[in-house]
């Protein structure tokens, strides 16, 4: 395979995986996931900014109860690395009038996100796989699941 796609997994920190997580709405859910993704030394603080503006034009919520937010074209120039994150929020928040579970972020360079964006929505669009995430309880469990996607080949 000459694909050079990073595993999911290893775009995650552990530190990066907050299981626990409340929000009063959609924009408070954004800011923690670039919060988490600027702890990470992933991204400058603008590109939080960039998220918030992505999703004004276009939601990134994407069913089963999952969201993942990224930043516009224009914020990619605020990316240092590559990074994801996850947020769960298990009493769930109002995003656009979806009820949304978990955030995965994305801080992605050039047109990483995209490449990343279709790694996650294999694992997120699955039922099965988007249940386990919405109840994970362990940074473990999110690890396997986001690593299942490389076996599944």
């Amino acid at each position: 395979m000459a694909d050079d796609t990073v595993p999911l997994t290893e775009l995650l920190a552990e530190s990066s995986i907050r299981l626990d997580a409340t929000a009063s709405g959609r924009d408070d859910a954004i800011r923690q996931a670039g919060s988490v993704l600027l702890e990470a030394g992933a991204i400058d603080a603008s590109y939080i900014d960039a998220m918030l503006e992505r999703e004004n034009s276009v939601s990134t919520y994407v069913g089963e109860g999952v969201a993942i937010p990224h930043g516009t074209l224009a914020g990619k120039d605020a990316v240092k690395q590559d990074a994801l994150c996850v947020l769960r929020f298990p009493d769930g928040i109002d995003w656009d009038g979806n009820d949304v579970r978990v955030a995965v972020g994305i801080a992605a360079k050039g047109n990483g996100h995209i490449a990343l964006l279709s790694q996650l929505a294999t694992v997120l669009l699955d039922p099965e796989k988007a249940e386990a995430l919405r109840s994970a309880t362990t940074s473990a469990q999110v690890y396997e699941l986001l690593a299942s996607d490389d076996e599944d080949e």
